[in-house]
C-alpha cells in the first residue's frame, strides 16, 4: 500500500528588508552615485571564479519537492523585464543536512527588486506565472557543479510545497 504524498501551501508575501533578512538581502534601487554602504548586497564570491549570467526559465508552476542550497558563495537572483516572481526559502544552518520545514517561507519579489541568498540558505524558484523570465544570477562559476546541495521532502516526507 503506498502512501499519498502531502502538499503544504505557502502563502507568498511580498519581500520586504525586515521579512527577508534572516535569508538574505533585498536590494533595491538606488541614486546612481550613492556611497557603498550596508543597504548593497554584501557578497562572498572569493571561493571561485564570480559568474554573472541571464537565465532563461519556463513557467513550471508553483510546486516543488527540492531545495537547495550553497554554503560556498551568496548568490543574486533579479527577473528582467519587471517581472514579478516567487520564490521559498528557509533560512541557513551549515550545522544540519536538513532545512526545518516549519521555518520555509515564500516571498513574491517585485520585478525591479534583486535578492542576496546569504550562504547557505535554502531556496526553490525562481517561480512566475510569465511563461519565460530571464533573470540576472550572480553565483560562481561551479556553483551548480561543486556546491550545490538538494533535499528532497518527497523522498523524507512524502511531502511537496505549493505557493499560493
Amino acid at each position: 500500500m503506498t502512501t499519498a504524498n502531502t502538499v503544504q501551501q505557502l502563502q507568498a508575501e511580498w519581500v520586504t528588508q525586515e521579512k527577508f533578512q534572516r535569508y538574505g538581502q533585498l536590494i533595491l534601487p538606488s541614486h546612481d552615485g550613492k556611497a557603498y554602504d550596508s543597504n548593497d548586497a554584501q557578497l562572498n564570491l572569493q571561493n571561485g571564479i564570480p559568474r554573472f549570467y541571464i537565465m532563461r526559465l519556463q513557467r513550471r508552476g508553483r510546486k516543488f519537492h527540492t531545495i537547495t542550497r550553497h554554503v560556498q558563495c551568496t548568490q543574486c537572483l533579479g527577473a528582467l523585464e519587471g517581472k514579478d516572481w516567487l520564490i521559498a526559502v528557509a533560512p541557513p544552518n551549515n550545522d544540519v543536512d536538513t532545512p526545518a520545514i516549519e521555518e520555509i517561507k515564500a516571498f513574491r519579489i517585485p520585478g525591479n527588486y534583486f535578492i542576496k541568498l546569504a550562504i547557505g540558505t535554502w531556496h526553490a524558484g525562481p517561480y512566475f506565472e510569465h511563461e519565460m523570465v530571464d533573470f540576472y544570477n550572480l553565483e560562481l562559476a561551479d556553483t551548480n557543479l561543486v556546491d550545490h546541495f538538494t533535499h528532497n521532502f518527497l523522498q523524507s516526507d512524502r511531502l511537496e510545497f505549493e505557493i499560493i
